[in-house]
């Protein structure tokens, strides 16, 4: 009985080690987003205008870094792949010239158009909050516009 009590034991001790290597690469945080590159936003050959989709999910921008020119006029798409929360994008630089507040309810798709004349970093976030909960930058809902 004590071998089989050992064997158990090692077992068990075997498993929870494999465990916990293999935890935190298997297990992540619902409210993280997706690590994505940082996305050099293409100028459309035809009309001159830089073009992206941006993904509002349950607290985060995909993508969350968006590289663009100075001087050419951009268009996001944002789209809301949420169900029941509604979402927002705000992007406000009163030195960059910038002064960006749309609405996404939840499954719906906005377009926003802005020309950056500025070159600089420029926070964008989500502001929405529930009483008594974090808001949805809290909860890291934010990305960065990168104008070069």
């Amino acid at each position: 009985m004590g071998k089989v009590s050992l064997s158990l034991r090692l077992g068990i001790l075997s498993v929870l080690a494999l465990w916990s290597l293999a935890g935190p690469a298997l297990v992540t945080g619902a409210d993280q987003a997706p690590q994505v590159p940082p996305l050099q936003v293409p100028i459309d050959q035809l009309d001159g205008v830089q073009r992206a989709t941006v993904i509002l999910d349950s607290y985060s921008y995909t993508p969350r870094h968006l590289i663009v020119q100075a001087g050419k006029p951009v268009e996001l798409i944002l789209t809301s792949i949420t169900t029941i929360t509604p979402h927002n994008f705000l992007l406000k630089s009163e030195a960059g010239g910038l002064s960006i507040e749309r609405d996404v309810g939840s499954g719906d798709t906005v377009t926003v158009q802005f020309t950056p004349m500025k070159p600089g970093l420029y926070l964008f976030n989500c502001d929405k909050k529930l009483l008594f909960f974090p808001s949805h930058l809290e909860k890291g809902m934010e990305g960065l516009l990168e104008v070069r």
